[in-house]
């Protein structure tokens, strides 16, 4: 067993940890999706394929954001809401079955 060791650094591990916290739930795992479909999208566009309350999906955004997995862009009226770091959607071909973990 002296072979047997952590594989990946603390800081990744610390890093991964830290995001899988923030993308645990449902929702949030939604819009990662949606966002790695269409790149950028406003809250209305989200809500209108999540068919969720504008405020619950404005807690959720605003969560994630606040976590540094999307940003926003104002454009006119509109923001437009992006991934950070589109590695993040690697998750979604893991629950998918696509990749193993």
């Amino acid at each position: 067993m002296s072979s047997l060791k952590v594989r990946v650094d603390q800081k990744k591990l610390e890093r991964a940890a830290y995001v899988l916290k923030c993308v645990a739930h449902p929702v949030r795992i939604s819009i990662i999706d949606l966002l790695e479909q269409r790149e950028r999208l406003t809250v209305s566009q989200i809500q209108e394929v999540l068919q969720i309350e504008q405020s619950l999906l404005s807690h959720h955004l605003t969560n994630m954001r606040d976590k540094g997995l999307v940003d926003t862009q104002r454009q006119g009226k509109n923001v437009h809401y992006f991934l950070t770091d589109t590695s993040i959607t690697n998750i979604i071909d893991v629950i998918n079955g696509s990749q193993v973990l």
